[in-house]
């Protein structure tokens, strides 16, 4: 809806009228003021061939409306369409998954090993040339429906079984999944002469949590130098041996200081608006101006800008509309919404994010922690942090004897099952103000889900993943003695 409504204003600066086609009413874009030419109707062939056949306009822009209309781009082309910006040749090539690969293998760039299936036995032998663990997911679906990480062969036919019936006929891909990779996005602007990076965004959960779920950073808190050269080097090649005409969107994996490809979308992502806002560009805005034939040099807009101030985007969830849902988070999005937290320091800007979103981290009181075996090495500084900022611990006894042992004080709590008093009953009794669980399975009837819902509608910020962890414990420490500092947007980027 934001890359719509600014290509639609931006269009109209350079005295083109705007179509705009849009189902959605709950919209900016809908707005009477937005665009010349406004059709309330769904995203198909026929219904945008009929628009286009009465109003007759020099091209579509299919570019700003996210995976719908990027799949009806070949179905335009062929009946007569212009399409305005990336080629929709580029489109296929990007999209068409042994078309993506031959282009990445020409170019040199390291992507995780593949296959594409149609049924479980070609799932099965697939997974056993990559080798365990595996990514799951059909093709052409939305927000990453019915997408799993798969560790054995039993987990395999149950998630390949539900991909089969999401993919409606189309294939199921199944990917080599890196275990305990750093992701990141990254933005880029092209104009098939030139390509500058917009930002990169490196994710704060790891690998296997879907894009849209994960908080993520500008500009990016981990990564080595080598790494963001790498990564820039890599944007540019694909950019240009796709010709780009506007935005890309390129999804990273970066594991033992290696890049990966994961994806690349030859459109605007929903990461859009928050790099926008940023780096303080209306990037939006500026592809427009490239798909209609302007340059990045012309428009002033030649190298990437990085910010000094930190900016975090954060993911908001209805679970508490939901009383039965469990906060687990994986490959499929299941976020309705998000905000951002913008500071001078990165703790106070993750600070303001769980703050926007509702989950506004505690400054004192009781913290409940149950991790799961492969964690309990990385748990132990940040219950010792949490312990200096003067909380007190509490943790089921595998995770306690783990903090035990690296020198810091914790109370053990019965698991649900291991009788009264147990964990639930602090929760229910609102004596935990955080919740940091990583859990061991994804069984909806676990103790472990039970204790999510519970603090969920008890309004308990609960952490599923340690790189969450180690934000909170960042952004709490900020806080404390610290006064929260709000200016205007415009500060940050003067």
């Amino acid at each position: 809806d934001y890359c719509c409504v600014h290509a639609s204003l931006a269009l109209r600066e350079m005295g083109y009228e705007s179509i705009m086609v849009n189902s959605n009413p709950e919209t900016v874009s809908t707005d009477f003021d937005i665009s010349d030419d406004l059709f309330f109707e769904p995203l198909t062939f026929e219904d945008v061939m009929n628009i286009y056949d009465v109003m007759q306009p020099e091209g579509v822009i299919v570019q700003f409306g996210g995976q719908t209309p990027i799949n009806l781009a070949r179905s335009l082309a062929d009946a007569g369409v212009p399409i305005i910006g990336t080629p929709v040749d580029s489109i296929d090539r990007a999209s068409d998954r042994e078309q993506f690969h031959e282009l990445v293998k020409s170019l040199g760039i390291r992507q995780p090993k593949g296959a594409i299936v149609a049924d479980i036995d070609g799932a099965m032998k697939a997974a056993e040339d990559i080798g365990f663990p595996v990514l799951v997911r059909p093709s052409f679906v939305l927000g990453g429906r019915a997408m799993e990480v798969c560790y054995d062969e039993t987990e395999l036919k149950h998630f390949v079984g539900l991909a089969v019936e999401a993919a409606e006929g189309k294939p199921i891909l199944i990917d080599q999944f890196l275990d305990n990779a750093v992701e990141c996005d990254v933005d880029c602007l092209c104009d098939g002469d030139d390509a500058v990076i917009a930002g990169i965004m490196e994710h704060i959960e790891y690998a296997g949590v879907h894009s849209g779920d994960s908080m993520c950073s500008i500009p990016a808190q981990t990564l080595s130098e080598h790494v963001l050269r790498d990564i820039r080097e890599t944007t540019s090649k694909l950019a240009f041996a796709l010709n780009v005409k506007g935005l890309m969107n390129v999804q990273y994996a970066i594991k033992d200081d290696q890049v990966w490809v994961i994806e690349v979308n030859p459109r605007a992502s929903r990461t859009v608006p928050f790099v926008a806002k940023a780096i303080g560009k209306p990037i939006a805005k500026i592809a427009t101006q490239l798909m209609c034939g302007k340059k990045l040099k012309e428009i002033g807009f030649t190298e990437e800008i990085i910010p000094r101030h930190f900016s975090i985007k954060k993911p908001v969830f209805p679970f508490n509309k939901f009383p039965g849902a469990d906060v687990l988070l994986g490959p499929e999005m299941r976020s309705t919404g998000e905000v951002m937290g913008i500071d001078a320091t990165f703790g106070r800007a993750v600070a303001k994010a769980q703050a926007g979103a509702s989950q506004a981290l505690p400054r004192e009181g009781k913290v409940f922690i149950s991790v799961k075996h492969t964690d309990k090495t990385r748990i132990p500084p940040i219950a010792a942090k949490l312990h200096e900022l003067g909380f007190e611990l509490v943790a089921t006894r595998g995770t306690a004897e783990a903090i035990k042992a690296a020198g810091t004080p914790v109370t053990i709590v019965n698991k649900i099952q291991e009788g009264r008093p147990n964990v639930l009953d602090l929760v229910i009794n609102d004596e935990v103000v955080l919740l940091i669980n990583t859990p061991s399975g994804k069984d909806p009837r676990t103790d472990e889900a039970t204790m999510r819902k519970k603090c969920v509608m008890k309004g308990v910020p609960a952490l599923t993943t340690i790189s969450a962890a180690e934000a909170a414990v960042r952004a709490i420490a900020n806080l404390k003695g610290h006064e929260e500092e709000v200016k205007p947007l415009q500060d940050y980027y003067s």
